[in-house]
């Protein structure tokens, strides 16, 4: 077996599972490209203020820091030169990170820190595996 082999193995079965994620994300929670990136802002503000609170686990601060640097980093699992892969790649990385984070913080950390609309809340909700607010009116 030539040494490239395994790497190319590996980097197949990422680019699979990255794509079993997406189609997913897209299926399951109704998640529209336009609104995601609408979004974009106050998720970025959510995911900060999240990792800067102290009342949260160290460990998911970590995961939340360690997102923003992935986010910043030019580094992407999908160069962003490649059309709409390239930026999708970061809307599952970011969706994957805050279901975790918010099934573990709960509900009310998600609501204290949400810096924008009560419908994009909802959709932050949906994306974290959460029912969306019944008393909200989107």
């Amino acid at each position: 077996m030539e040494w490239w082999q395994p790497v190319v193995a590996a980097a197949g079965g990422l680019l699979a599972l990255w794509l079993v994620l997406l189609a997913l994300l897209w299926r399951s929670r109704g998640l529209a490209l336009r609104e995601a990136l609408r979004l974009l802002p106050d998720v970025v503000r959510l995911v900060r203020r999240l990792a800067a609170d102290r009342t949260l686990p160290r460990g998911l601060r970590v995961r939340l820091w360690l997102l923003l640097g992935y986010l910043v980093s030019p580094v992407d699992l999908v160069p962003d030169v490649v059309p709409v892969l390239g930026y999708a790649d970061d809307v599952v990385v970011v969706a994957w990170t805050l279901r975790s984070v918010v099934r573990a913080a709960g509900d009310d950390a998600l609501v204290r820190h949400w810096p924008g609309e009560p419908g994009g809340l909802d959709v932050v909700r949906r994306l974290a595996g959460l029912t969306p607010d019944p008393g909200s009116p989107g």
